[in-house]
């Protein structure tokens, strides 16, 4: 076979690349040979400029970013639902059936699943796919659902929840539970850190709104459709999650850390757990932060019941409305967090303006309780009052998700093996401080009398601003 000719342009020296296919030449090709050409330049064979690959831009990273966010947008959602069947419909049917705000605020013992998820949660952590415990978990939440929409409508014949509907409902609580834990292990490990703000907006957004829809949406929608077809709905909107939790290609990708070769005994995990920068004064400030908020939150609409507002419009209004500016104060949350606020000085503010809106709050219900109040209050009060359940909610959701962008921020701290444990942990502290006072709320107010009750509320949520200042550095 012949050799490659000799380069032979000594003036432009702009020699044509042949082929060797299509020549059938041997020997080392003419670029590889030192040219005849003194003035030889390599902008001239363009051809042959090795040009480096560019680097991912903004657009790439986005949509990485997004195809994670999507999915866990979805299941967060579905995951409200629960809460606000039993924290915005529930309440308001037992008093408008004349129930005492005790045993409407006992009614929150349903929730007790949620405080033993560290039961469960080594379980998750260590046995099978979280994937598989997520999409398990979501069917059997539609099943439950499938269950209830056999019964007859919760408080129907009665002044009080019948046994059945309680029972499934605590069960709907424990596969919500089971729930919460894998789908926390599957943000804990998606997330990189400057997805932190972003993620936990889309996780508080995405669970209030299922609230929201379960709540108002529900209350709004039973004059119209059956009790029946209405959990057939969410029975279904169940089953759709699963298949989203098994099919979503962010969370088949996910990798799972290898099992410890020597698993914990219980003593040895609760040291490891204790032992994570930070903790114990996580734990404190989440176990106590919303015990002011929570307490108002729950008693307010009730009293309002009570003053004349109407079960549509309350439902409307602390439902829908309230949800809608919850959400709202998340967005913005997640906004400022992604403008590189740190989660403890954005704490510090927001406490502030949240402590601002229950001393309004509680201006407004001493004046509804005056011995010169009307017995309906008129169109300003009305509106007043409406307005600060709007307001509280709005700064609430601000504080929500400050708050658990730093636990997470902690729990990342954590080794992989025990992160789904940590945040497990940290997010049932945080619901045990919200049960305690929402479950007491009621007796509290029938004992010491609403303007006394919310003082006590106005009292606590003080707490939390004094405890910020004990921060450790390690969440800084």
């Amino acid at each position: 076979m012949p050799a490659w000719p000799p380069l032979t342009q000594p003036q432009s020296c702009r020699c044509v690349t042949p082929n060797p296919i299509a020549t059938g030449r041997t020997g080392p090709p003419p670029w590889e040979q030192p040219c005849p050409c003194s003035e030889w330049d390599p902008s001239s064979f363009p051809s042959l400029v090795l040009k480096a690959a560019p680097a991912p831009g903004p657009r790439p990273l986005a949509m990485a970013m997004r195809g994670k966010l999507l999915p866990l947008a979805g299941l967060y959602l579905v995951q409200g639902l629960p809460y606000g069947l039993q924290s915005g419909l529930l309440p308001v049917l037992l008093r408008a059936r004349g129930l005492s705000l005790t045993r409407v605020g006992l009614a929150r013992a349903l929730y007790a699943p949620w405080l033993f998820k560290l039961v469960w949660a080594p379980l998750v952590d260590t046995w099978g796919s979280p994937r598989g415990w997520l999409a398990l978990s979501t069917a059997a939440l539609g099943l439950v659902c499938g269950l209830l929409a056999t019964l007859p409508p919760a408080g129907a014949g009665g002044a009080a929840l019948p046994v059945p509907v309680a029972a499934l409902l605590l069960l709907l609580n424990l596969a919500a539970a089971v729930q919460d834990v894998a789908l926390d292990m599957l943000a804990v490990r998606l997330l990189e850190p400057a997805e932190l703000g972003p993620g936990n907006t889309v996780q508080v957004v995405a669970y209030k709104l299922g609230a929201a829809l379960a709540s108002g949406g529900l209350l709004a929608l039973l004059p119209a459709l059956s009790w029946t077809l209405l959990f057939l709905l969410l029975a279904a909107t169940y089953w759709l999650a699963a298949a989203l939790a098994w099919v979503a290609p962010a969370l088949r990708k996910l990798p799972v850390p290898p099992p410890s070769a020597n698993p914990r005994p219980s003593l040895r995990l609760q040291q490891d757990l204790l032992a994570v920068p930070g903790t114990l004064w996580t734990a404190g400030f989440v176990l106590t932060y919303k015990l002011g908020e929570q307490g108002a939150s729950g008693l307010f609409p009730l009293l309002l019941l009570d003053s004349g507002i109407s079960t549509p419009e309350l439902g409307l209004w602390n439902g829908v409305g309230a949800v809608l500016c919850s959400i709202a104060g998340s967005s913005l949350g997640g906004v400022l967090l992604a403008r590189r606020w740190q989660p403890l000085p954005l704490l510090r503010s927001v406490l502030w303006f949240r402590l601002g809106g229950l001393t309004y709050q509680t201006a407004l219900l001493f004046q509804l309780n005056s011995p010169r109040a009307n017995p309906v209050p008129g169109t300003v009060l009305r509106g007043a009052a409406l307005l600060s359940l709007c307001l509280q909610h709005l700064l609430g959701g601000l504080v929500t998700t400050t708050t658990f962008t730093m636990m997470m921020r902690c729990s990342q701290l954590a080794p992989s093996a025990l992160q789904a444990t940590h945040y497990s942990l940290l997010a049932t502290l945080e619901l045990l401080g919200k049960l305690l006072v929402g479950t007491l709320a009621g007796a509290l107010a029938d004992s010491l009398g609403p303007c006394l009750c919310f003082s006590l509320f106005l009292a606590l949520s003080a707490t939390p601003m004094l405890y910020l200042g004990f921060a450790p550095s390690a969440l800084a």
